[in-house]
């Protein structure tokens, strides 16, 4: 199960309003408001803006969320970060 994100954990309150206390809300909005505060914008050229258009919807992601995976892809094929390595003891399914 992953831990569910600050907008999700908003929404949530507000579907519910009369149920959240008002120290739990103020900790929420509080929250949010770090991460609008800390939320930075990416500006790209128009043809990289469009690939990026192309990606996502190949890829069924956000904006954000195809520049985190090429992002990413990137540093770990260039060894900044470490490769998922496979599990290459454990069963396969299928013919290879």
């Amino acid at each position: 199960m992953t831990k569910p994100d600050t907008a999700t954990l908003l929404e949530d309150a507000a579907n519910r309003i009369e149920d959240i206390s008002p120290r739990d809300l103020q900790i929420m909005l509080r929250r949010a408001a770090l991460l609008v505060r800390n939320a930075g914008s990416i500006t790209l050229d128009d043809h990289t803006e469009e690939a990026l258009r192309n990606v996502s919807s190949e890829l069924v992601l956000t904006r954000d969320d195809a520049i985190r995976y090429i992002v990413r892809e990137w540093m770990e094929k260039n060894t900044y970060l470490p490769v998922h390595e496979l599990d290459e003891d454990g069963d396969v399914d299928g013919n290879g």
